[in-house]
């Protein structure tokens, strides 16, 4: 089969690879339909997590429909549509029975690896490193999907796959970055970044009773986008986002703040944002966090900071004695896809989102390589790539 297969920094390539198979009684295989690159594969892409290995398959955003059925599995026939969470819960764990399924104790086969630097394993993940589980990802004309009953979720209907594709990660994802938030009706938020995440946190908010959404980016696209989901907007290159921020609430902050940018957040020559790249680019340190510092330094007293963006290792310079002295609640995770997947497909199904709004770039898996230097260098008005095996 073809896939999209990681060969080092900034090396990704369309080969021919072993096809998926069984492997466990659990498990499905689909024939992929239609999978994304995500802001999360860049950080793969430009080199910053570790464990990833030459010949490692990439994605975590796939759907399609299942063409072979292990022998334990019941909900699952051949024909049936499915959109795959790129968490992997085994639904049996003391954290999958409280619905924590990016935390599954049972489903990570490196968890010793993980342990070590992060104290605790979380779930294996599609598509990330070894350190996360190794599992070949859907960027791929097929993917085995193990846990199967626990995991995907079936599409019933006629949508489109473009309509539910992003049930696999990006609007769960948002979604869950907008309940972290803790919004109160009338609430001002404040979203850093405006690109695929952000853009479903931005109406999240609003569906969580947000009274206002200010959006935080420099590409024009972007911002667009963001006000055509009714944000306020900041350019960051053109104005101080503390300043015009503090303008804009009569000097308080905002209620809430979501930073949806994670562990490469660009600067615009701040003292941090310079050290930060500087020390990246020698590999002393993997991740820029400018944006979760201001955003800490933004936010109101007894407000809360809202992280789906992903960080990887440590970072410099974190403000805690500002978090602990304005009395902050930080609220942060990998995303519990499997709470969200039947409450946000009903949402899809009622007309309250059509989730293609999004996709700027529909091509063949072939043009996957192309793409990921595209969506990364933010090139050809590129905001979210599907990819149609």
């Amino acid at each position: 089969m073809r896939a999209l297969v990681w060969h080092g920094k900034g090396d990704v390539r369309c080969d021919n690879v072993p096809d998926a198979k069984i492997e466990n009684d659990g498990d499905i295989v689909l024939r992929i339909t239609a999978t994304a690159i995500c802001g999360s594969d860049l950080h793969l892409y430009d080199g910053y997590q570790p464990t990833m290995e030459d010949g490692d398959i990439l994605g975590h955003e796939p759907m399609g429909e299942v063409v072979e059925v292990g022998s334990g599995v019941t909900k699952w026939k051949v024909g049936d549509r499915a959109v795959v969470p790129f968490v992997i819960a085994c639904g049996k764990c003391w954290f999958c029975e409280h619905t924590f399924y990016s935390c599954c104790d049972t489903t990570n086969p490196n968890a010793a690896m993980a342990r070590k630097v992060m104290g605790q394993s979380p779930a294996g993940l599609f598509g990330f490193s070894h350190m996360l589980g190794g599992y070949a990802g859907g960027q791929a004309e097929y993917l085995r999907v193990p846990h199967a009953d626990v995991g995907p979720i079936k599409i019933k209907s006629g949508l489109p796959d473009e309509k539910v594709l992003f049930l696999s990660d990006i609007f769960p994802t948002g979604y869950m970055a907008a309940e972290n938030a803790e919004i109160k009706p009338g609430d001002t938020v404040a979203v850093w970044g405006c690109g695929p995440v952000a853009q479903f946190a931005i109406r999240s908010a609003w569906m969580l009773g947000a009274g206002r959404v200010i959006a935080i980016d420099m590409v024009p696209e972007r911002l667009a986008l963001a006000e055509e989901g009714k944000a306020e907007t900041i350019n960051f290159k053109e104005e101080d986002v503390y300043e015009r921020l503090m303008e804009m609430t009569d000097g308080r902050g905002p209620d809430r703040c979501i930073d949806a940018v994670g562990c490469e957040a660009h600067g615009t020559g701040s003292f941090d944002s310079v050290l930060d790249k500087a020390k990246a680019t020698v590999m002393l340190a993997t991740d820029r966090a400018h944006v979760i510092r201001q955003a800490i330094h933004c936010c109101r007293k007894q407000g809360t900071v809202s992280v789906p963006g992903v960080y990887v290792g440590m970072i410099d310079k974190f403000p805690f004695g500002a978090a602990m002295n304005k009395g902050l609640t930080i609220k942060m995770g990998q995303t519990h896809v499997q709470r969200y997947l039947q409450p946000l497909l009903e949402k899809i199904e009622a007309g309250e989102i059509d989730p293609s709004f999004v996709i700027t770039h529909k091509r063949p898996l072939e043009d996957g390589p192309e793409l990921y230097k595209t969506f990364r260098d933010k090139q050809d008005g590129c905001i979210k790539v599907v990819l149609k095996p």
